[in-house]
């Protein structure tokens, strides 16, 4: 996309040239250091530090020629993973400067920063202030600034970095070497074969006969280094659709303030979504820490809303709640709340009957004991299309219900028993049961050692087994029972007489 005049996005690159070895800075050994790794059939080297680089070695050499060239070089074997595990990291960290944020291999981010400069003072601040939090991680950095992120790459790995003003892109990145398009190293070594050597020597060039050479897409690739076409990122974790951000001028050390900036975010949130008549069914405070750390808690509410009061209770209730309580480390400099899963949310009357006030209590219950006790301890029964009382019903989240799929439970008449209990054994137990006739209600049995005498039987209701389905399973023979107690039973017989292996009873629920 070709940005026109009004087009202003702005996008923060940040490169840890040094990743792999500052890893492991506390643990590897003084002198040189590199990392290794096998490739085209040797040890070349992967990573090295500033020392091993001051000697002259680079990433790529053979571990034999490293050591030919500096004998006292440490070398050990690399783990990509415990890289990934630590860019993973960073992220996490700098997110606090945009929820837009990618990974921008090998060992840098990517930033949409647009819009986000003024919290922190311009985009000098922010580039300071993202510098500072790269060294309290450990990291050396390179940050750049510029319009698109492939701008911002190319500065960041092969310029000085910093903030390129806008409208200067193109002649920041002119002055930049061709390694900087990142192509084949014949490509580049045909470029600069060719008289070549800056990216604006090749800007100077006609874009036909560059294609002709290169490939269709090396114009593409041209205009966007230069800042001529945009590209937009793919964030890790997709932005929310309504976001609050708070940078606080002084770190708080305590969590007591939390409440008030927490109330504060809340109401802001509160005013966006009702510019969008939309209410969230979750919502998401992310608490950043100076030293980079941070931690994310979620409150999920049962139906759409955007009350900021009720929804202050309830992270009141979740931070009383959390198993590991907040810790403000060297103090919390930043919270952001974030609105999730947005629907319709318009003016409703009020039914006459307040039926729509019981339902609002009851949803206002579920939300507060999940906000106690987590989203997977508070569910609800579902039933489902099975002629198995076993299978027909299942636990559903209270606060994502399930979209209808016609499944109800069983209406029976006005004034008839239940047709099912509502305390059901699963799996069924085994009882011993003495019966009149082979086939006829029980006359007594034993269960949990204790027996019971029947005095009263109804049934029976025969379900067959899921005959479509190996060992589906057999026929079941239902009768509702009262003991002499006055206790309600729900005992069946799976299986024909004369069938092998011989039928067996079970109870399969209790009656209230």
């Amino acid at each position: 996309m070709k940005p026109g005049r009004s087009s202003n996005r702005r996008h923060l690159a940040v490169w840890f040239p040094f990743l792999p070895v500052e890893r492991l800075a506390s643990a590897r050994p003084e002198g040189p250091f590199a990392l290794v790794d096998k490739a085209a059939n040797a040890l070349r080297l992967v990573a090295v530090d500033s020392e091993a680089l001051a000697f002259g070695l680079t990433t790529g050499m053979a571990l034999a020629d490293a050591r030919a060239q500096v004998p006292q070089l440490n070398a050990w074997p690399h783990d990509g993973a415990g890289d990934a595990a630590l860019l993973d990291r960073a992220l996490e960290a700098f997110s606090r400067f945009s929820p837009m944020a990618a990974l921008d291999a090998p060992h840098g981010l990517v930033l949409d920063v647009t819009g986000c400069a003024h919290l922190f003072g311009g985009e000098e601040r922010l580039a300071r202030t993202a510098a500072a939090l790269a060294r309290r991680l450990g990291l050396q950095s390179r940050i750049a600034l510029a319009r698109t992120p492939q701008t911002a790459h190319a500065l960041a790995r092969f310029g000085g970095g910093g903030v390129t003003p806008e409208g200067e892109d193109r002649a920041a990145v002119r002055r930049l070497p061709v390694a900087a398009f990142e192509l084949a190293s014949a490509e580049t070594q045909a470029l600069r074969r060719a008289g070549l050597k800056t990216v604006g020597d090749v800007d100077d060039r006609p874009r036909a006969a560059l294609a002709a050479r290169f490939g269709a897409d090396f114009s593409s690739r041209l205009d966007r280094i230069l800042g001529l076409e945009d590209a937009r990122i793919t964030p890790v974790r997709p932005p929310a659709p309504v976001v609050a951000d708070r940078v606080l001028m002084e770190p708080l050390i305590t969590t007591e303030p939390l409440e008030t900036v927490i109330v504060d975010l809340l109401a802001e949130t509160e005013r966006a979504l009702e510019a969008r008549r939309s209410g969230a069914r979750g919502f998401r405070l992310t608490v950043f820490r100076v030293d980079g750390l941070s931690r994310r808690i979620g409150v999920g509410v049962a139906r759409p809303v955007r009350d900021a009061g009720s929804l202050a209770r309830l992270f009141r209730e979740r931070l009383a709640a959390l198993a590991t309580p907040l810790d403000p480390g060297f103090g919390i400099d930043q919270l952001r709340m974030e609105a999730l899963d947005l629907e319709p949310l318009d003016p409703v009357q009020t039914a006459i009957d307040d039926r729509d006030r019981r339902t609002e209590a009851l949803d206002a219950l579920i939300d507060r004991l999940t906000a106690r006790l987590g989203p997977e301890a508070v569910t609800w029964i579902r039933p489902v299309e099975s002629h198995l009382p076993e299978k027909a019903s299942r636990l559903v989240s209270a606060l994502r219900p399930e979209k209808d799929d016609g499944a109800r439970w069983p209406d029976p008449e006005l004034g008839a028993p239940p047709l099912r209990p509502l305390h059901l054994f699963d799996p069924p137990q085994p009882v011993e049961v003495v019966s009149p006739v082979p086939d006829g209600p029980p006359a007594r049995f034993k269960w949990r050692r204790v027996t019971h005498r029947v005095e009263l039987a109804e049934g029976p209701e025969r379900i067959e087994g899921e005959w479509w389905r190996r060992g589906g399973g057999r026929v079941r023979d239902y009768y509702r029972v009262e003991d002499e107690t006055g206790r309600r039973f729900w005992l069946f017989r799976a299986g024909h007489f004369g069938d092998e292996p011989a039928p067996r009873w079970y109870v399969h629920g209790l009656f209230a």
